[in-house]
């Protein structure tokens, strides 16, 4: 599917935040490493260079036994490195990165995007996320669920 038929998908949470905590979730390894991953999931950072162009590298693990064992039934990997690109970005407004997704067992490799869009409500941070759907339906809901269960992460946090 090319790049423009490619259809999105878009998630929005509004945290009680500064625009600086919420940006540096994304933008610093700290940040990165503190939520990102869904339930189960861990990541380890190796570079994140938060700038056009810039590279960010981690590697995604499956943190407990009953998410291992669920990779393992689907024929995934329980840990695999990850590479993407911040392919923009603006300061406190938007990102997007781009992922090289070749890690997915019996899946040419391609790329998939995500971006986000930083609002500032007053004392808030609505964070309007899209993401590109996947190379099929079955992974596309993997991703939805995936990327909703990591943003349960922050939800707890900025109560």
């Amino acid at each position: 599917m090319s790049e423009t038929q490619r259809a999105k998908i878009t998630v929005e949470r509004t945290y009680r935040a500064t625009i600086g905590e919420v940006w540096d979730l994304w933008t610093t390894k700290a940040g990165f490493e503190s939520w990102w991953g869904p339930q189960g999931f861990r990541v380890e950072v190796h570079a994140l260079d938060a700038r056009p162009g810039g590279e960010l590298r981690y590697d995604m693990i499956a943190d407990t036994e009953e998410m291992k064992a669920a990779m393992r039934q689907m024929g995934q990997p329980t840990s695999h490195p990850t590479r993407s690109t911040f392919s923009e970005l603006e300061h406190h407004r938007r990102l997007e990165l781009t992922n090289v997704i070749d890690f997915i067992v019996g899946v040419p490799a391609y790329e998939s995007h995500i971006g986000v869009d930083f609002v500032v409500l007053g004392d808030s941070v609505r964070v309007v996320v899209t993401l590109d759907t996947m190379h099929n339906e079955q992974f596309t809901q993997m991703q939805l669920a995936g990327f909703t269960s990591q943003l349960t992460k922050l939800d707890g946090r900025f109560v």
